[in-house]
């Protein structure tokens, strides 16, 4: 064989160039099957009822590299509250509580992303609930970013506690003197998120 076309078909045969890793994009979304919403409030004054919503979505825009860039969008179908109790959840659905037929959803919208320390940040958003919308911060918990043969994950826990008579939230009833659902309502945000 002659050793230009040798070289010719050598050539021809080479294993094409590794593509390029994929840049990041910085955005990011929930997963909902390694994410929970959740929440707990007291009980009579003495213990502890503990729920969670079941439907919601959360677009988060980050770049490690800059948290103070960040933002999220979380939406919460306020029907979806679950505390294993039919008739508690009910009782949540009801126009004494969520009023879900007029308030289908609550939603987060960040307005400030401050660092607190090593590998937390502080979010300050608008909640907006009932048709209310109040100022809250989330204490958040940043995990790190992953790069899984599915793609990269980043994951945030957040914390807050809301008091329910803000977003017109007042029924109550007593029992025994004590109050049957307490006023304050602390939440608590488990996202693990994979990159779009």
């Amino acid at each position: 064989m002659k050793p230009l076309l040798f070289l010719a078909l050598l050539q021809a045969y080479q294993a094409p160039p590794a593509a390029a890793p994929a840049a990041a994009t910085n955005k990011w979304a929930a997963d909902p099957a390694h994410s929970a919403v959740g929440f707990r409030v007291r009980h009579l004054g003495i213990t502890w009822v503990n729920g969670q919503f079941k439907q919601f979505t959360a677009e988060v825009n980050y770049d490690p590299n800059n948290p103070e860039a960040a933002s999220v969008v979380a939406r919460i179908q306020t029907a979806s509250v679950d505390t294993d109790n039919e008739r508690r959840d009910n009782d949540l659905r009801s126009s004494n509580y969520l009023a879900v037929d007029s308030f289908p959803e609550m939603t987060f919208v960040s307005k400030k992303v401050e660092r607190a320390g090593d590998g937390r940040l502080r979010i300050t958003g608008d909640l907006t609930l009932r048709g209310v919308t109040r100022s809250v911060v989330l204490d958040t918990e940043v995990g790190g970013v992953l790069t899984t043969p599915r793609g990269r994950r980043t994951a945030f826990s957040a914390t807050t506690t809301l008091k329910r008579q803000d977003y017109g939230i007042t029924f109550n009833r007593l029992m025994e003197g004590a109050q049957v659902v307490g006023d304050d309502v602390k939440i608590t945000i488990d996202i693990e998120a994979i990159e779009r």
